[in-house]
């Protein structure tokens, strides 16, 4: 008869006790991890590539790396999450080259019921869109910052670890960044609905 650990006890482990009892060989610890991490990596893929199913595959692929370095991991030394954003962000940036970037992209999967209006849903789009072009205009780091600092809604020192660069440098990326957005996204503050804002 088998026996597992109580949901309770395996919710409560940090991360990199759950990998590490993963590399020993309890599947359930694998499990809660895989369903902690899974929604915030297909997250940030989603907003990098903007297409549901290389998310997915990016997603599957971050974690199958994830299960395979897990006899290694070195508790203490990284963030689980980390290293996970790390891997996520160059698997994306890596089909983003393939395809090339500023291609246009499929429109955002359908909004879930009890979502805005359709007038506010087209605007929401198009400032998601803007935004993406905007990216897409930017040097490659500097839209990596920007997006992991403003979308991710990650800290300078993990975006630091995340790109393997200075705070400093992850600093002036995000300033060069957000300086060119604006600039970038000006012209169309009144078709995006921002002409009543003070900023």
């Amino acid at each position: 008869m088998q026996t597992r650990p109580a949901p309770s006890a395996q919710t409560d482990a940090p991360d990199d006790a759950l990998l590490i009892a993963y590399a020993n060989g309890d599947v359930a610890a694998a499990q809660e991890l895989a369903t902690r991490l899974a929604p915030r990596i297909m997250g940030q893929a989603y907003r990098m590539l903007q297409d549901h199913a290389e998310a997915e595959d990016v997603t599957q692929d971050a974690l199958m790396r994830l299960w395979k370095i897990a006899p290694d991991w070195r508790q203490g030394e990284a963030r689980v999450t980390t290293w996970l954003y790390r891997v996520v962000a160059n698997l994306c940036t890596d089909r983003l080259r393939k395809r090339g970037r500023g291609v246009a992209l499929d429109m955002v999967a359908e909004p879930a019921s009890g979502a805005p209006s359709a007038a506010q849903q087209m605007q929401d789009d198009a400032r998601m869109m803007a935004l993406r072009d905007g990216l897409a205009g930017l040097p490659e780091r500097q839209a990596q910052a920007v997006a992991l600092r403003h979308l991710e809604e990650l800290g300078n020192p993990e975006i630091a670890q995340i790109m393997d660069i200075s705070i400093e440098a992850v600093e002036s990326l995000i300033a060069r960044g957000k300086r060119a957005l604006v600039a970038a996204l000006a012209p169309r503050k009144a078709d995006l609905g921002y002409e009543d804002d003070s900023e």
